[in-house]
């Protein structure tokens, strides 16, 4: 009996021990599930290359203002906004009435002059017919000195109405030629190929020389225009150290981003800096040409000149996993435990609005949490983690 009694009392002591251990086990286990799951990567180093942007304004490379070169009211506008043209092409037609008028009426001035010069050398044939019989008479003493004189002085007199007559008519043939340009004017052509411009004047409207019409962009290859910072200048030049012109050719291609946030297709290059900074702004200007050959770009178009910088042996990782205490950046890393500490880090000027390069702070090899930070991380946190999406991996290698 005794025996039956210890028996039953080993067999009640492992059943509460397993109660005991399955409790633990499962209060282990299930604070384990309760340890939040977040998106980890292991830092690594390699090239980085990440893109500045500067805010700019687009013109096409040759954007010429077309003006009347005479007064008159417009009578047909032969193009509209945004057509293309070619060279030669007739934009706009001024009222050719009273141009052609002014035609007719020098036209008329030159038939005078010409007939005035006529009637002047008949004078001068006459003057000298008289002059010369008067030289005879005057050898033979039948006149005097003095009556032969006033018939050469005659002669003077009439070869200057002749020269007047002359220049007369030379002011009128100069009137005649500047009435047929003027006329010609009546119709305003494109000096080069190109796009049309804004048109604010319609048929009826009086213009003058001083009348922008439009503005006639040649856009097949555009131009930005940008400003460098005076750091941004000395950086370029290496302090002074080398040329602009070495520092230009030594910088790479260059790209466009659009304001709908789309790149654009076609790489260009920074052709000129300014020599001079603005006063005010203590800034210089600096110019990018772009091929634009589908046309998609316009004058008075903005757009951000993306400048690439490349750095060796960098740490990338995304800006979600970082957070700021008054104007510090820091990161959430983890230790063998998976437990979060919070770290302080510093970062590169040069960012592409979505990744930061750490220049202190992190190592490679170094884990991070990429996900709820700024949310549900806190620090000494344990967590559980798992491998990032795609959008949360950067340039570095994710967590295995």
């Amino acid at each position: 009996m005794m025996k039956i009694m210890k028996y039953s009392g080993h067999l009640a002591l492992v059943a509460l021990c397993s109660v005991l251990l399955c409790s633990c086990n499962g209060n282990g286990q299930q604070q384990q599930e309760q340890d939040p799951e977040l998106a980890v990567i292991t830092i690594g180093e390699g090239d980085a290359t990440l893109e500045n942007g500067y805010p700019a304004s687009l013109h096409g490379k040759n954007d010429v203002e077309i003006r009347p070169q005479v007064s008159g009211f417009i009578t047909r506008v032969c193009v509209t906004e945004g057509q293309r043209v070619s060279k030669g092409q007739t934009l706009f037609t001024i009222d050719r009435v009273q141009l052609e008028a002014a035609v007719s009426a020098a036209q008329a001035q030159v038939a005078q002059a010409q007939a005035a010069i006529v009637a002047a050398q008949a004078n001068v044939n006459t003057a000298r017919t008289n002059a010369k019989n008067n030289k005879i008479l005057l050898d033979k003493n039948i006149i005097s000195s003095s009556a032969y004189q006033t018939s050469v002085d005659a002669v003077n007199a009439a070869e200057a109405q002749v020269n007047q007559a002359r220049a007369a008519a030379n002011a009128a043939n100069a009137q005649l030629v500047s009435a047929r340009k003027n006329l010609s004017y009546a119709n305003v052509t494109a000096p080069a190929a190109g796009i049309v411009g804004t048109i604010d004047f319609k048929e009826g409207a009086l213009v003058s020389p001083s009348t922008l019409l439009t503005i006639l962009s040649n856009n097949g290859e555009m131009e930005a225009y940008f400003s460098f910072n005076e750091k941004e200048v000395l950086d370029l030049t290496n302090g002074g150290r080398r040329s602009l012109q070495a520092a230009l050719d030594s910088l790479p291609s260059v790209t466009l981003r659009l304001p709908n946030g789309e790149k654009y297709a076609y790489s260009g290059k920074i052709t000129t800096v300014s020599g001079v900074l603005d006063a005010a702004t203590g800034s210089a200007q600096v110019k990018a040409t772009f091929p634009n050959p589908d046309g998609m770009l316009r004058s008075g178009n903005t757009a951000n000149v993306m400048i690439p910088n490349i750095s060796r042996n960098a740490i990338l990782i995304p800006q979600k996993a970082t957070y700021e205490v008054q104007d510090m950046k820091f990161v959430y890393t983890l230790d063998k435990d998976n437990v979060t500490h919070a770290t302080p880090i510093e970062i590169s000027k040069d960012n592409d609005g979505q990744n930061y390069i750490v220049t202190s702070g992190l190592k490679a090899g170094d884990r991070i949490v990429v996900e709820g930070v700024g949310i549900t991380v806190k620090d000494k946190m344990k967590i559980r983690p798992k491998k990032p999406g795609t959008s949360d991996q950067a340039a570095q290698q994710p967590q295995q």
